[in-house]
């Protein structure tokens, strides 16, 4: 038998990089997924992939940042499969300026997609959840879910140019530890990974005549890594390198595992030794 098999799980950020790496992670070891991604068609081509291998998948395309999302994500999983077992807070963007060039819509945009879609989403599932748990009691049965927050070791110790980031990925592990305390009762273990430089579209090097730019939202948000920054961070990183999506999902999926049923509150950080 698969680890999840018969477990539901919402993946945000998942049609590309990490969150879609975590979700073919998830189904692979059994679990239902339901996929999210800003534009339909990655959402819907992970979903695909997911149905393609054997495994049971909806896509739920838009803007976590967006007023109706959260309602919207929990509720397809619970028409597909009438409850939620995993929650995996993982999308989101960077839009970095020092502080003095931040503008207020910078701030903003960041904390939105970062703290206020993850609130918003696991307010939206807590009423499932706390039904779901108060059945289970009454039956004298012990179902542990898991909700996983995903931060930045810029979260833990400030990156320059990153403010909003920083403040929003810092404000993500207060989040998780709260969450632990407010829903232990529910045997809902609540965790979160800090990852260091992982290797995705959002920290590709960057060509600084012709750097890459993202659509989200109708902005076009330039991303991407310095070529001589990458060298420097691989410099410091122990093991040499940075992390590959599918290693920064695998840390995920440690925290979605049974063998983490007694763990909640934790922060741990996938970013090969990366500790600064």
């Amino acid at each position: 038998m698969a680890k999840l098999d018969g477990k539901v799980a919402l993946v945000s950020g998942s049609g590309r990089g990490i969150g879609r790496a975590l979700a073919l992670k998830l189904a692979g070891e059994g679990a239902r997924v339901a996929v999210n991604d800003l534009d339909a068609d990655p959402a819907n081509e992970t979903a695909e992939e997911i149905r393609a291998l054997g495994g049971e998948a909806v896509a739920c395309a838009g803007d976590v940042a967006a007023d109706d999302f959260a309602d919207r994500f929990v509720r397809a999983a619970m028409d597909a499969w009438g409850g939620i077992d995993i929650v995996v807070n993982n999308a989101g963007y960077t839009w970095d300026s020092v502080i003095q060039k931040m503008t207020d819509e910078q701030w903003d945009a960041v904390m939105d997609v970062h703290v206020k879609a993850p609130f918003r989403i696991l307010r939206a599932a807590a009423e499932p959840i706390r039904i779901a748990a108060k059945k289970e009691a009454m039956e004298g049965r012990e179902v542990i879910r898991k909700v996983v927050n995903i931060s930045s070791i810029a979260g833990l110790y400030g990156n320059a140019g990153q403010i909003n980031y920083s403040a929003a990925k810092s404000a993500m592990i207060g989040m998780t530890r709260t969450m632990a305390k407010e829903w232990g009762r529910y045997k809902v273990c609540v965790n979160c990974v800090a990852f260091g430089y992982i290797k995705t579209r959002m920290t590709q090097p960057m060509d600084k005549d012709d750097p890459p730019v993202l659509d989200i939202g109708g902005r076009d948000i330039r991303v991407g890594v310095q070529p001589h920054m990458i060298q420097m961070m691989e410099a410091i990183i122990p093991m040499g390198r940075g992390g590959t999506p599918e290693e920064a999902a695998d840390a995920v999926y440690l925290f979605c595992t049974p063998e983490s049923d007694y763990i909640s509150g934790q922060v741990i950080v996938a970013g090969g030794g990366l500790l600064i």
